[in-house]
């Protein structure tokens, strides 16, 4: 089987790009993490990123609000669904249909009809669900942050869910990180590293989905900056 992503590493500054957040994030959980990743460190790093996930789709909670068990109901979504995200990280690999449609009915229960939950909205949107399926089974010699960045991307962009696609992509890209290891106990940030570069997020959001090669290059680019960002905000370094 050929590799899906190896196009990826043949792209200009990306190799190097992800090889720099990669050691940072190795550098953060080795000397700083080891030492504070109780189960209370990752309930805060969740957090922490609930909200940032929230404040991207729309919500205008703070951050006190949501940490006190307040917030508005997109900032409730994208904490329930945080609660629950690492039970789902066993399906990832194993059947990564059944573990996206999982992250959508935590993310959009009670805002959507029950029979919509975890359901494409079209044909379309289900065989592109498929082939990214595809992608995380394969084997690859994509780094975890290349295959998250690749993830978060293409269910943004596809928008593939009858609403909270955004929470879904977001959560997804945690999720690889953990389940390939390379941030197991999930202490990093990354939802607050798009939302600290938001304005970059969202305009390479937008060249993922239409700007052909440049703008998937342009996307792996910013992810790593954004990963970067999102390792600086782990509650490891408080």
């Amino acid at each position: 089987m050929s590799d899906p992503l190896s196009w990826l590493l043949e792209l200009e500054g990306v190799p190097s790009a992800f090889a720099a957040v990669r050691d940072g994030i190795d550098v953060l959980l080795r000397d700083r993490g080891l030492r504070a990743t109780s189960p209370e460190t990752t309930a805060a790093s969740l957090l922490l990123g609930a909200h940032a996930s929230a404040v991207l789709e729309g919500s205008q909670s703070q951050l006190e609000e949501v940490r006190d068990g307040g917030g508005d109901p997109l900032a409730l979504d994208s904490v329930r669904l945080s609660t629950a995200l690492l039970g789902v990280s066993p399906l990832l690999t194993r059947a990564p249909l059944q573990a996206l449609a999982r992250l959508h009915a935590l993310a959009a229960v009670g805002a959507v009809p029950d029979d919509e939950l975890g359901r494409p909205v079209s044909p379309e949107a289900a065989a592109r669900l498929r082939a990214l399926a595809g992608v995380l089974t394969a084997p690859t010699g994509a780094p975890a942050l290349v295959v998250a960045a690749v993830v978060h991307a293409e269910l943004a962009t596809l928008a593939p869910f009858a609403s909270h696609n955004g929470l879904v992509a977001r959560a997804a890209e945690r999720l690889v990180l953990v389940n390939r290891g390379l941030d197991a106990k999930s202490l990093t940030v990354p939802e607050a590293g798009h939302l600290a570069l938001r304005p970059q997020y969202e305009s390479n959001l937008r060249g993922y989905r239409e700007g052909g090669p440049s703008g998937v290059h342009a996307w792996m680019l910013y992810a790593a900056e954004a990963f970067a960002a999102g390792a600086e905000a782990s509650p490891v370094r408080r």
